[in-house]
């Protein structure tokens, strides 16, 4: 049974730019234009048409769970507005069957005045709970928020993870048949978003509820949904029921494995008082830039060289390895071997550290590495995961060893090859 019909959905924005050089005569012949001639049309000189979707059609099965991934930019959460009714589509059309709950930014249908107990009747009245399913849920939302302590308390004191944790509960306890769900869930701290995730996937598993699922976390995607739609520059690029298989296109599509082997500094990138990264790489054992697919049985190794601006024995210089879901599979830094701040080396100049990538370990698939320096209990440099560090990327093909039963990836985020015997 179809819960949601989008046939040909587009929806277009002007853009207005203005003169970079702007003068006080352009401002005061600009009013007294407006004042003379009232109902004349704006001028279009400086609009720019912008579509943040175009020519999008795709049906959604009732209780399926539906991973929406792509760029920022891509035209993921417009199109969770329009489905969400919050704005209107300029072409095409929209047909759902069932009522809409959805989640889309922090503190949305919230009243900053208004307390926590207070809000909880606004916002679930705004998604269209009536008041006796509200008092029915009431007990139900605090408790899955966390918020009891401060039930009487007004949400402009709330941090951000408390509006989303309230938010969230009024939104999955409302007896609807879609959730839409943005990246807001990032917001929470971990525990939450485990929360969040088993009551997703409860209500989907069930209620046979609806899900649209829009996240940055591969990690989650995989474990909600069972199926991927992917936009691309407000078009859709793919849409599969194999999951991985939609992970992987999309990544392959994200900046996180765009980059190749090796990252040189333009001369700009990373200035600081203590380390300057110059270069990063993965290379064979003759010290040449690896090409292609590399297998387990390989060695490869990662190798940093930087200037050393400062010297400082609390320096640290590693990197932080994902596979292609986004997941951190280990850290590792010069100073991991170290038994005593006596023997730690101290780093001064130009330096160039190298250490082996343990393939033996490592699950099949696509592999990237961040560069990670920091000073030890101080400042980062460069930090896995925010702000974009230098990033270097390998894929790792099968099989994973000799053995006839190990010719695919594993189930897992690694992939151990333990000696077994019989006893």
């Amino acid at each position: 049974m179809l819960a949601i019909k989008i046939e040909n959905l587009g929806k277009r924005y002007f853009i207005t730019h203005q003169n970079r050089e702007i003068f006080l005569y352009n401002v005061l012949a600009n009013y007294m234009r407006r004042i003379c001639h009232p109902f004349a049309k704006k001028s279009s000189a400086n609009r720019e048409e912008f579509w943040a979707l175009r020519n999008l059609s795709f049906n959604v099965e009732q209780g399926e769970r539906i991973g929406i991934v792509g760029h920022n930019g891509a035209g993921k959460s417009t199109l969770l507005k329009l489905l969400s009714r919050i704005t209107d589509p300029t072409e095409g059309r929209i047909s759902i069957k069932g009522r809409v709950s959805s989640l889309l930014e922090v503190g949305t249908g919230f009243h900053p005045d208004l307390t926590g107990r207070e809000n909880i009747f606004l916002n679930a009245a705004i998604l269209g709970m009536r008041r006796n399913e509200i008092k029915r849920n009431f007990d139900d939302i605090v408790e899955f928020a966390g918020v009891e302590k401060f039930l009487d308390t007004p949400v402009k004191r709330y941090s951000s993870g408390m509006y989303v944790r309230l938010a969230f509960a009024i939104a999955a306890h409302l007896n609807s048949e879609i959730l839409v769900v943005d990246e807001v869930l990032a917001v929470g701290d971990l525990d939450f978003q485990k929360k969040c995730m088993g009551k997703m996937d409860d209500i989907s598993h069930k209620e046979g509820r609806t899900i649209l699922f829009v996240s940055h976390n591969m990690g989650a995607i995989s474990q909600l949904c069972n199926r991927v739609v992917c936009l691309n520059a407000g078009r859709m690029t793919l849409d599969t029921r194999d999951v991985s298989e939609g992970v992987r296109q999309y990544m392959k599509l994200s900046q996180l494995t765009e980059s190749d082997a090796e990252w040189k500094n333009p001369g700009d990138k990373f200035e600081n008082d203590y380390f300057k990264p110059l270069r990063f790489g993965l290379y064979d054992a003759n010290g040449k830039i690896i090409t292609g697919s590399v297998k387990r049985s390989d060695e490869i190794f990662a190798e940093i060289e930087g200037v050393v601006k400062k010297s400082n024995p609390a320096l640290c210089v590693g990197y932080a390895l994902h596979n292609e879901s986004g997941n951190l599979l280990y850290w590792t830094f010069q100073t991991d071997q170290v038994k005593s701040a006596n023997e730690l080396p101290v780093l001064d100049g130009r330096v160039i550290l190298r250490a082996r990538v343990p393939l033996e370990i490592l699950n099949l698939g696509e592999k990237r590495l961040e560069l990670a320096t920091r000073i030890y209990n101080g400042d980062w440099i460069t930090v896995p995961g925010r702000s974009k560090p230098p990033s270097v990327s390998f894929n790792l093909e099968g099989p994973i060893n000799d053995s006839p039963y190990c010719v695919v990836q594993r189930t897992g985020q690694v992939a151990i090859d333990t000696p077994w015997e019989l006893v």
